[in-house]
């Protein structure tokens, strides 16, 4: 009775005489945990591979002069960089460089984020903002930079003015959009919530979005700092006396590639400066952040 019952209660289920056994699998090993996905590593592995990583151009450079598969004046060893670059530093030439680059930079690029921010807030925000920017923005970050130039000089001539703002048309439309993209990432629910507790638009804004934000946008500003590191060189072209671009230009004169290679590294490294004291601006003021 009980197997009548049984059938009745699964009458569409095949018999499992005919069933081939389940095959039998070795246990899976456990992943290294360097190429485990999204796996915390050690603090000494993380610096093992930093130095790797920093190292392998190295060991191609130095690889690649050995054999002498370049001539020595187009691809210089590079103590023969370390050398010019501690004469251009001995010379002060390379801090008076430096310096005018930065200064270039600091306003070109700061002036485009305090431009760009609170219109990227503004867009991100209030849908008519997206809807009066978004358009022309659109279409303004696809002209390139370095095409203002003759315009740039027919308008402010070859001085200060025209490098700074170089840098400002390079920088301000992507900034500003970046922004726009974090902020409407912030939750509704919490613009919802701070609406049925009292708060006002403004407070909203300030109290919720902005905190909220913040983090994302000094994540934007770290990557378009490092587009001002890239086109602060081209605007050093325009009839510059001074500034790191300007000693690349006048090293290229006289083929002097081991200056050129030493002013390269300059700015890559000032570059990774500016990225990590941003990055540990966001940490400090971003902590509720993942």
């Amino acid at each position: 009775m009980s197997q009548l019952l049984e059938t009745d209660a699964h009458p569409s289920r095949p018999g499992r005489e005919g069933w081939a056994p389940l095959p039998r699998r070795s246990r899976p090993r456990r992943a290294s945990g360097l190429l485990a996905i999204r796996t915390p590593i050690s603090n000494r592995s993380t610096l093992a591979l930093g130095v790797l990583s920093l190292a392998l151009p190295v060991i191609v450079w130095v690889g690649v002069w050995a054999l002498g598969a370049v001539p020595d004046k187009f691809l210089p060893s590079p103590a023969s960089v370390l050398d010019a670059g501690v004469e251009m530093a001995k010379s002060g030439e390379l801090f008076t460089d430096l310096w005018a680059t930065v200064q270039r930079v600091l306003l070109g690029f700061g002036l485009a984020v305090l431009v760009s921010v609170p219109l990227g807030i503004v867009m991100g925000t209030f849908t008519a903002g997206q809807a009066l920017f978004g358009p022309v923005i659109s279409v303004l970050r696809y002209l390139p930079a370095s095409a203002f130039i003759p315009l740039l000089i027919i308008w402010m001539g070859i001085g200060e003015p025209s490098k700074v703002m170089l840098l400002f048309i390079a920088t301000v439309f992507f900034n500003t959009l970046m922004t726009a993209d974090v902020v409407r990432r912030v939750p509704r629910a919490m613009i919802d919530v701070s609406y049925t507790l009292g708060a006002r638009r403004g407070e909203v804004l300030r109290k919720v979005i902005v905190p909220h934000s913040l983090p994302g946008m000094l994540d934007s500003i770290r990557v378009n700092a490092a587009a001002a590191w890239n086109f602060v060189v081209v605007a050093e072209l325009i009839a510059a006396t001074e500034g790191l671009g300007y000693r690349i230009v006048r090293a290229q004169r006289f083929i002097q590639t081991d200056k050129i290679f030493a002013v390269l590294i300059v700015i890559g490294i000032a570059g990774v400066t500016f990225d990590v004291l941003l990055r540990l601006l966001r940490d400090r003021v971003g902590r509720w952040s993942v």
